[in-house]
């Protein structure tokens, strides 16, 4: 075992104490990072406007100042990337992260400050770490490299001496040198802007490397992963990286993906997979204990101050908001956060599930905008991963990606669900995958389950079969490539159906 692993591993042991402490006392900690942003929005425009001087309780924050959308900030969000100072937080802001937007057709640029790079994206990618060697005390994980699959940073589109781009282009830019050190490819190579081109220049660098961890979303890492075993003639990239060790993904469910990745493209039981939260916003979670699939620790101590609305008051501008010592088990809540980044109870735009209290651990449910209620039927994203997933344990199937949305009632016909599926292996019956698909949302949602009753406002889904690449050529057409983009998996209209599957109809 190298000194570098060694030292590495023990360096980031010394971490474990902070977040058992954190585990124990949710509230103390919550408590105290709510106190500091309080403090340094006082120095702010916003702080002055909502009277931050006058808070003296969390009750006094959520009566004086409203939740707000990116909508509702984006004003002062412009102001800041204009160049004005201390308009929401109090320290520069050099760097914003550009969103892609999935609930709005408008990119969202998020600021990015010195506090939030230092204490949130940071410190998760080093408690991420930490927490894998505590699941894994044997890993040689830093005798190899890490592979990042990130975006591209631009100038800003409002001013000068600032730059945006995806959260991961941002992160890397600004890595000190030793972690620069332990990952590939060069960060010349992970920002360059065009995607294919990147993507082939890092099959080339990273086929050469001794990859011992991946971190991305599940979908471009597929994308690469069929980049590399093309240009090697290998059959799975074990053969190309054969020290390889865990993959730590985001940003997308995995659970549909599982199979694939264990069975597929890492075919080995000794290959672990670590789930991490990690948005534009700041770094909210990490899988803590690698035997609870889909459960992360949300970590407490990041300069984030969590709020937690109950569905049914989304909406509202002053909604009744839990704090992390009042949430539930199994209720579903539209994340709020205020960050060190200048955020304040900004609606994130996810719902979690809380799955343990002390240590409070989620999972993200869905998104607030991404369901499927066209009937009164309340479907969200877990429900339908969930389905997805059973329909494909029942037929052998294997799912590359998948979208979803309504077919209304017409001329007299009764609605139904509609979903356009790109397999990576096919159902070994076709049918059989619509069936437990559709009998598995009923189990599932009662909501959905009275409206197929004798199919009296709904009937059976209908299920596309697409061919293979048709999902990234969309998203290609869509100018949304990158390990930021994301598949929109519901939605409550027929935006995304019709124009995929117009695309598809035109080949």
């Amino acid at each position: 075992m190298t000194l570098l692993n060694t030292t590495l591993k023990w360096l980031l042991q010394r971490r474990l104490p902070r977040i058992e402490a954190m585990m124990k006392q949710p509230g103390t900690v919550q408590h105290k990072v709510f106190t500091q942003l309080i403090q340094a929005g006082c120095r702010t425009e916003w702080g002055q406007k909502h009277a931050y001087k006058s808070i003296k309780s969390v009750q006094d924050f959520q009566k004086q100042v409203p939740v707000s959308s990116y909508e509702d900030l984006f004003p002062y969000i412009e102001r800041v990337m204009k160049g004005e100072s201390k308009v929401l937080w109090p320290s520069p802001v050099r760097w914003f992260s550009k969103s892609s937007g999935t609930t709005n057709a408008r990119s969202k640029f998020i600021p990015v400050t010195t506090e939030s790079l230092d204490e949130s994206h940071f410190k998760g990618g080093k408690d991420m770490m930490a927490l894998y060697i505590a699941n894994n005390p044997e890993s040689r994980a830093f005798e190899g490299k890490g592979l990042s699959i990130g975006g591209s940073l631009h100038p800003n589109p409002y001013g000068t001496n600032s730059a945006a781009g995806d959260v991961s282009a941002v992160v890397m830019k600004n890595l000190p040198s030793w972690a620069q050190y332990i990952r590939t490819p060069s960060i010349q190579v992970a920002l360059m802007d065009e995607w294919e081109s990147k993507l082939e220049r890092m099959a080339e660098i990273t086929s050469q490397e001794n990859v011992t961890s991946l971190l991305g979303t599940p979908t471009w890492g597929i994308v690469l992963i069929d980049k590399i075993l093309s240009l090697t003639g290998k059959s799975n990239i074990l053969e190309v990286w054969p020290n390889f060790e865990v993959m730590m993904h985001g940003a997308v469910n995995f659970q549909p993906y599982r199979e694939l990745f264990q069975q597929q493209v890492f075919p080995s039981k000794s290959i672990r997979y670590q789930e991490v939260y990690n948005a534009s916003e700041g770094f909210f979670a990490i899988q803590d204990d690698l035997t609870r699939i889909g459960e992360m620790l949300l970590m407490l101590d990041y300069g984030i101050f969590y709020e937690f609305i109950p569905i049914h008051e989304a909406d509202q501008p002053f909604p009744k908001a839990l704090t992390i010592d009042e949430v539930e088990l199994d209720k579903n809540y539209a994340l709020v956060v205020s960050t060190n980044g200048g955020l304040w109870r900004y609606k994130v735009g996810d719902t979690v599930r809380f799955t343990s209290l002390y240590p409070h651990r989620l999972k993200v449910s869905g998104r607030t905008k991404h369901f499927i209620n066209a009937f009164g039927e309340e479907v969200i994203v877990e429900n339908a991963e969930t389905a997805i997933t059973h329909a494909c344990e029942a037929t052998g199937a294997v799912i590359a990606d998948y979208t979803a949305g309504p077919n209304y009632m017409s001329n007299g016909a009764n609605g139904c669900h509609e979903w356009v599926i790109e397999f990576t292996h096919e159902p070994n019956n076709q049918q059989r995958f619509n069936q437990i698909l559709d009998e598995t949302l009923r189990k599932i949602n009662s909501d959905y389950d009275a409206k197929r009753y004798n199919d009296i406002v709904l009937k059976r889904p209908r299920v596309h079969v697409v061919p293979p690449g048709t999902f990234y050529a969309w998203m290609k057409q869509r100018g949304k490539v990158g390990g930021q983009h994301k598949v929109p998996r519901l939605a409550n209209s027929r935006e995304y159906l019709d124009d995929i599957l117009g695309k598809v109809f035109e080949l």
